[in-house]
């Protein structure tokens, strides 16, 4: 998906139709994000062949770089917001109760849930049914289940 969309992307770039972008039409598209400086480091650390242009694998060296790096922080902010949730403890053996989730909800201002209630929505996402929810259930609820 991600070299589909690069490749939509690589071709609206490519201005004049020679199969590579040139910093000129790289800053033209980046203009309100990035400064001319920063485009150019961009282009330098990804133009393998230092032709000074970005052709079409470059370009989705890049793309797929920046995918990674997306993904890495979506990862990171995930963790970030179990650890919210989950209970006490340190590591793998985290995992959010139906006591962290009350708690947690509580803190947030919802109003006060009753533990039969935090079980109902744990147990909705809760794949090995042990009654608690693991990182991987969390992600999965938080990506198949609420976006």
């Amino acid at each position: 998906m991600v070299a589909m969309v690069a490749s939509s992307l690589f071709a609206a770039l490519d201005k004049d139709g020679d199969g590579k972008v040139s910093a000129a039409e790289l800053r033209g598209c980046m203009a309100a994000a990035l400064g001319e400086e920063e485009t150019a480091a961009i282009l330098a650390a990804v133009d393998a062949d230092g032709d000074g242009f970005l052709n079409r694998e470059e370009f989705l060296s890049l793309a797929h770089e920046a995918a990674e790096a997306d993904e890495d922080g979506r990862h990171r902010c995930l963790r970030e917001a179990f650890g919210l949730y989950a209970g006490e403890g340190e590591g793998e053996g985290r995992c959010i109760t139906p006591a962290s989730l009350r708690r947690m909800l509580s803190r947030l201002g919802s109003p006060q849930l009753g533990m039969e209630e935090c079980r109902a929505m744990i147990c909705r996402f809760d794949l090995n049914g042990d009654g608690v929810l693991s990182f991987d259930e969390f992600r999965v609820m938080m990506h198949d289940g609420l976006m």
